[in-house]
């Protein structure tokens, strides 16, 4: 693989923009009044590169991979969770489970770093690249080759998938912890800002977290050479590099990417980093409660769809917000037009 693979096209338009924007207006409604429904219509034209673009499959994946991490004891659940919860996800027990059923979105979890193995699921694709990270308080947490492997694993994902829109979301006990440091690194900004409760750290547990977080940054950002891929090696996940590979292998394939919660959005923070271009491909889906998620969304002028104080992960965010996109592009494609319905329009209207 090389640097090829983040090279991303421009999705402004004006032209196109003209013509979905002279569709919104015609339909039967005041101009505006379907408020960011319309923005999402117009923002998904443009990121597919069509005027009639349609949505007619969806798809959802939720990457899996441990964290050397965890054996700093600095969250409530051991790591064991991770493996037990894909099993739970794949055999349809796990919210972003029952809620892709309900919506109609096509679903797979992506064991791209557990630890132990699994027996065949329908729902489950084992892509391993290796069973787990190392702890990112005592070194880098993926050497490149690896880290490499998996972004091509999310890559080669969104190449493969025949959808119209995706969506990304995690499964890792520990992986709040590589988030929260990918941001401060990213960032440069303080660990004590970014680290949050995660899976329900709190007290001295939530100390010791912002503790081992806190040194770990110090001790990267000595040899860390200021590039995205060397910080997500050092203290990133298998799965936080396998979101950022399908957002670039959606990019290429002019399909937009909605991102899940905090950890998720860690990933796009990469993508981003390495090509700014490429965050015009993502849908931000909701503002988690995690303690920096709301404020990164909002230093950077992001409005996600929604804010429901959700901090589950898994992609269950991703999925709300997939059948909003998809009930704006039904608007836009099935509401009729002024003309159409013989409805006056209001420019058919004049004072005397």
């Amino acid at each position: 693989m090389n640097n090829q693979l983040f090279s991303v096209s421009p999705v402004a338009n004006d032209a196109l923009q003209r013509q979905a924007i002279e569709r919104l207006n015609s339909l039967t409604k005041p101009t505006g009044s379907l408020g960011r429904l319309e923005e999402f219509a117009l923002r998904y034209c443009l990121i597919r590169g069509d005027v009639d673009a349609r949505i007619s499959r969806m798809e959802l994946f939720t990457f899996a991979g441990d964290h050397g991490v965890t054996e700093e004891k600095l969250t409530p659940y051991p790591s064991d969770v991770t493996h037990q919860m894909v099993l739970n996800m794949a055999n349809g027990g796990a919210a972003v489970s029952v809620m892709c059923q309900r919506a109609g979105i096509d679903y797979t979890v992506v064991d791209i770093g557990v630890k132990g193995e699994f027996d065949p699921l329908p729902d489950l694709l084992v892509r391993k690249v290796a069973p787990g990270t190392r702890n990112f308080k005592k070194g880098p947490a993926m050497n490149p080759e690896d880290c490499w492997a998996a972004i091509r694993v999310g890559f080669e994902l969104a190449q493969e998938s025949h959808c119209d829109l995706l969506g990304i979301g995690e499964m890792g006990i520990g992986n709040t912890s590589s988030a929260s440091a990918l941001y401060s690194l990213l960032l440069d900004i303080d660990s004590d800002t970014t680290v949050g409760a995660g899976t329900g750290s709190s007290g001295p547990m939530l100390e010791r977290k912002k503790q081992v977080v806190r040194q770990a940054v110090l001790f990267h950002k000595k040899s860390w050479d200021g590039s995205p891929l060397d910080a997500l090696c050092r203290v990133g996940g298998y799965e936080i590099a396998g979101m950022a590979g399908m957002i670039f292998g959606a990019a290429h394939n002019r399909v937009p990417v909605v991102v899940d919660g905090f950890v998720a959005t860690a990933a796009a923070l990469v993508a981003i980093c390495i090509e700014p271009c490429v965050r015009d491909y993502l849908f931000f889906s909701h503002a988690s409660s995690e303690q920096f998620h709301k404020p990164f969304l909002e230093s950077r002028g992001i409005r996600p769809i929604l804010s429901f104080d959700m901090r589950l992960g898994e992609g269950t965010g991703s999925v709300l917000a997939m059948q909003i996109i998809l009930q704006a592009m039904e608007c836009y494609h099935r509401m009729a037009t002024f003309e159409s319905a013989g409805v006056s329009n209001k420019e058919d209207c004049h004072l005397s």
